[in-house]
């Protein structure tokens, strides 16, 4: 088959048929958020699924999210901590946030999460510390800030995931003036170079296009 973003999409909606199946919960959360004209730049099923799977696979009880939308990837998170988990997520526009709120209350996991209202400069520094799994999904302008808080606020093992690393290879650019590819480079470069992260990136294509995502432990 020609590698085309239609091939992509198809073999995403297999691999998401397959791997992740019919869940109510989560699709009426994303048509919550369709309704109330929201972005449609929420993580894909099978992104959703491994964001889920890392959260158990690490044993994280407290997870901080930085960009919460309409909770469709803070639904997942929240499911993976347990009942006695706890996430944290950070919305910036209150709008947003009512939307994720009624959609994670009516996956019956709302009292898991707590959800901020405010930019990630405000809100971040106002924290508890201690976080197992720090997932960021914000404006990509900010990588640096949110990583560097990821640190402060993660321990020694603490696992960071950075979405939305491949911006269609222009990554590669750099002489962009796209600010979320300098953005995108700037987080990038911070994760290869400071001391505090270890961390690797993949490239995927699938629904969301040519993308990745970025991985790396607090050391």
């Amino acid at each position: 088959m020609e590698s085309t973003p239609a091939a992509w999409s198809k073999a995403d909606a297999y691999l998401a048929d397959l791997l992740v199946g019919h869940d109510p919960q989560l699709e009426a959360a994303l048509d919550a958020q369709r309704e109330a004209g929201l972005p449609e730049i929420e993580v894909a099923p099978v992104g959703g699924k491994l964001l889920n799977l890392l959260v158990r696979i690490s044993g994280a009880r407290r997870v901080l999210e930085i960009g919460t939308l309409g909770g469709y990837s803070t639904i997942w998170m929240a499911r993976a901590v347990g009942p006695d988990g706890r996430v944290v997520t950070v919305e910036a526009e209150a709008d947003n946030a009512s939307v994720a709120r009624a959609s994670i209350d009516a996956a019956g996991v709302g009292d898991r999460v707590d959800i901020r209202v405010g930019r990630g400069a405000d809100v971040l520094p106002t924290l508890d510390g201690g976080f197992d799994l720090v997932f960021i999904d914000a404006d990509k302008e900010s990588n640096t800030l949110y990583l560097d808080w990821a640190a402060k606020l993660g321990h020694p093992g603490t696992v960071i995931v950075l979405d939305n690393i491949g911006r269609e290879g222009e990554i590669v650019r750099g002489d962009s003036t796209d600010s979320k590819v300098v953005g995108t480079r700037e987080g990038l470069r911070m994760l290869g170079e400071d001391p505090r992260f270890d961390a690797t990136a993949l490239q995927t294509v699938g629904v969301k296009g040519w993308d990745g995502v970025a991985l790396a432990i607090v050391v």
